[in-house]
């Protein structure tokens, strides 16, 4: 009998954990819809310069997330706020922290304040400059703003899976891997897709065959563009057709879902990951139909260049609302308790702003608190006191002060009093100043350069040493010899780039390196510099050493907005949690007319 009880019992076991997770993935997003109304609210009213969203893509995001593994990594873009907040790594007082530019790591974990909204990221080194074990952690790859470039570095942190799974010499690095089970996921507004860096990542991505998820979400727009004018057959998928792997070759699988089916969606997902981790095969997923309920940003409204149809349509598709008629339809939920899960997310989401503002001001209100003090009692014994006493009133009046609010008045103020020495108060202003100023660079100047024992500049020269009689030898031996030390000194060491591998390299400095060291270690690639310097990214953030060789100085021009966007600014952007050091080598000075001639260092 009590076995038949269970036998019975077990079906609503089941039903009430399907409909727990449901309920809080209905939660999830509801607090991000709602985090990005109020987000929008907060920059039209001047709490904050700008707000970008990622409104109609929630569903979709919860999808995804729920395919993402720790140890899994994500590239992707300033849309991604509902993965972010379905991981646990964003949030909703993180969100508006960074919305409010909050200079500290504790409240805004991922820029400290240094990006704007929505662009996140994760902490791949502790605070020593040493890594953490990436296979414990949702790793997510700093955003960045200029549209597509997440992409390049995308083909480096998925090929990293690749090079530990096949590099048997790794085996000890299991912080980076886990035996080359990770899948890098990669998002993108469908408007980018026109983007040359999409393609070349794509096509990059076919050939090595790497667990790479791109996942392309498609609201029918770029800001005010509609796809008719951004993409041939207004369907990346269709056009990328020929990826698609089939019994005569390698390449893609691609899937297509939409927007607002969230059974469609954990199905999609679930199948993507599984491809991409256990076949190590690329996957594209194409996410249609997907609405975008506040438009582009807050620079803009969407009803300009949307006409009623299109509007009508996106209201009727909203992700969530399709969601909720789902799970009602499905006698999954109550519309009572859907009801309640909305005005909890609605209260959950302004608790959670108003912390964040209030935290924002609590330091900025205490340094004016000391400030005006210290005015108050130099304004008591100067000549000029009365000039001293407007500026401190001036600024006590200040019930939203910035940073620069309060140092403006503390270089105004000292300017009064520039010819009275010996004022009670005047040293300790001066002090504060010296004191705020070392704290400001911290904020907002630090880590432009790695600040690590592992620094560059740290590394102590070693003098040459000659012998008597030097042997006399060509300079790419020097270079080969020096490459070849280090390549069997450093498991994690790779090099690779166009003629790199079988040749050697168009001048032969890798001679002989690829039968010595494998294939795996020194090889070619395509013609694709800016991917080759994404790839380079990518692997380094994940712990190896790569060396990115672009055949002539002139054509690294093709990777010079990677190298400047992303690579330069990583470390600065995330106040240093993420580093990616890479090798870039090249060559220059042929003096062959105007395109051999490495003369772009001049202009």
């Amino acid at each position: 009998m009590l076995e038949d009880k269970e036998k019975v019992q077990e079906p609503q076991i089941e039903f009430e954990a399907v409909k727990e997770t449901l309920l809080n993935d209905y939660r999830i997003a509801s607090e991000s819809r709602e985090a990005s109304l109020l987000g929008r609210r907060e920059v039209l009213t001047g709490k904050a310069k700008f707000g970008i969203f990622g409104d109609g893509k929630e569903i979709a995001q919860i999808a995804m997330a729920k395919a993402f593994k720790k140890g899994d990594f994500r590239s992707g873009y300033y849309r991604d706020q509902t993965v972010m907040m379905a991981q646990g790594i964003c949030s909703i007082e993180q969100f508006f922290a960074q919305l409010y530019a909050h200079t500290d790591l504790e409240h805004e974990p991922f820029s400290a304040g240094r990006q704007m909204n929505s662009h996140f990221s994760t902490r791949f080194l502790n605070s020593d400059g040493t890594w953490k074990d990436q296979t414990k952690e949702y790793n997510s790859a700093s955003d960045i703003s200029p549209v597509g470039s997440q992409m390049p570095r995308s083909l480096g942190l998925a090929y990293a899976s690749k090079f530990y799974k096949e590099n048997k010499d790794l085996k000890d690095k299991k912080q980076f891997s886990n035996e080359g089970n990770e899948v890098c996921f990669a998002t993108i507004g469908d408007a980018t897709t026109s983007e040359g860096m999409f393609f070349e990542t794509v096509n990059a991505a076919g050939v090595l065959q790497v667990p790479l998820v791109i996942s392309v979400w498609d609201d029918g727009h770029g800001i005010s563009v509609p796809k008719k004018y951004q993409t041939t057959k207004e369907s990346i998928s269709k056009i990328l057709e020929g990826f698609q792997r089939d019994d005569e070759g390698a390449g893609f699988e691609i899937l297509v879902t939409k927007g607002w089916d969230y059974a469609h969606l954990c199905r999609t997902y679930e199948q993507a990951a599984n491809i991409a981790r256990s076949e190590h095969v690329p996957v594209l997923v194409h996410v249609e139909e997907v609405t975008q309920p506040l438009g582009h940003s807050t620079s803009g409204s969407h009803e300009r260049y949307k006409n009623k149809e299109r509007l009508q349509w996106e209201e009727d598709f909203d992700p969530i609302k399709k969601m909720r008629e789902w799970m009602t339809g499905k006698a999954l939920a109550t519309e009572d308790e859907l009801d309640k899960i909305e005005e909890e997310a609605k209260k959950a989401v302004r608790d959670g702003k108003k912390r964040a503002w209030d935290a924002y001001l609590a330091p900025i209100k205490k340094e004016l608190k000391e400030v005006h003090v210290y005015l108050e009692q130099i304004a008591k014994s100067s000549k000029n006191g009365v000039l001293v006493s407007s500026v401190s009133s001036n600024l006590k009046a200040l019930t939203e002060p910035m940073r620069r609010d309060i140092i403006g008045a503390v270089k105004l103020g000292l300017r009064h009093v520039r010819e009275e020495e010996d004022l009670p108060g005047k040293q300790a202003l001066l002090d504060w100043l010296t004191e705020a100023n070392a704290a400001n660079h911290d904020r907002y100047s630090s880590y432009l350069y790695s600040e690590s024992e592992e620094a560059a500049l740290k590394v102590k020269p070693v003098a040459a040493t000659y012998d008597t009689e030097p042997t006399e030898v060509d300079g790419r031996e020097i270079l080969r010899d020096n490459f070849d030390a280090q390549l069997a000194k450093r498991p994690e060491l790779l090099i690779f780039g166009e003629d790199s591998g079988k040749i050697g390299g168009v001048n032969q400095g890798l001679e002989g390196l690829q039968d010595k060291h494998g294939e795996l270690r020194v090889f070619d690639t395509g013609i694709r510099e800016c991917t080759i310097i994404g790839q380079g990214i990518g692997l380094a953030m994940r712990g190896l050493k790569p060396i990115a060789e672009i055949q002539y100085l002139d054509y690294l021009m093709y990777s010079l907005q990677i190298i400047s966007d992303d690579l330069a600014t990583l470390q600065y952007r995330t106040k240093g949690g993420q580093k990616a050091p890479l090798i870039i080598r090249t060559r220059g000075h042929r003096l062959e007319g105007i395109w051999h001639a490495g003369s772009q260092l001049g202009t």
